[in-house]
């Protein structure tokens, strides 16, 4: 399997997150490349895997739907254990990625032998847009790692009001809300912020959460 290595990468890594792309878009997309560079920038060094589906579109260039949810978990878990062999266990391993593949990190991060220090999930899904009976939260409770999403506050899958309506989250250890940014993190035009901007500051904030709730080594 292709990866993709940020410049931090290495042994010498004192944090080293393994980013998983979304349901719709490559790990290559601007999005992850964006993403994955203003991580490295704050010490927190990434690489980058495929879901077999992508693969598969990246051969043939034909569109098909994300594996079902066993065949996406077992993909991670080999990256991770892959990750873990080349990097020792010098650093801490956190897991993460956008939408869906923040999501599947969550679920990896509750099961038994996961062997990670810590979750991100940029754009968590929720809900699907528009369906707020059909909540992805209740395995949430069992993760038993930090975990943390940087959600937009313009993202249909998931609103600060619908959430407020939600309570308190388990498993959830800090939920960040980035002013006017989409499900990409992309605010309006005329918005005093980027979808740049936006993605250094979801960075920023990894590094803080690392800081607060993920115990060193």
């Amino acid at each position: 399997m292709e990866l993709i290595k940020t410049k931090g990468y290495g042994e010498q890594a004192e944090m080293i997150m393994i980013l998983a792309h979304g349901a719709g878009a490559p790990m290559d997309s601007p999005f992850m490349e964006a993403l994955a560079e203003a991580l490295d920038d704050q010490g927190i060094a990434c690489v980058r895997f495929e879901f077999p589906y992508m693969q598969k579109r990246r051969e043939d260039g034909r569109k098909r739907p994300p594996d079902r949810q066993p065949k996406l978990l077992e993909c991670f878990s080999g990256v991770i254990a892959a990750v873990r062999q080349e990097i020792g266990s010098g650093a801490r391993l956190l897991i993460g990625g956008k939408s869906m593949g923040g999501r599947m990190a969550s679920v990896l991060a509750g099961e038994a032998g996961a062997g990670v220090s810590g979750v991100v999930c940029f754009g968590y899904p929720f809900h699907p847009p528009g369906k707020l009976d059909r909540w992805r939260i209740d395995h949430l409770a069992g993760v038993t790692c930090p975990l943390m999403v940087v959600q937009g506050t313009r993202d249909p899958f998931g609103k600060p009001d619908e959430l407020a309506a939600q309570g308190d989250i388990s498993g959830i250890s800090k939920l960040v809300w980035l002013d006017g940014g989409n499900h990409d993190f992309q605010p309006p035009v005329r918005h005093l912020e980027t979808q740049a901007s936006l993605i250094q500051q979801a960075a920023r904030h990894t590094r803080q959460f690392v800081a607060d709730f993920v115990p060193a080594l």
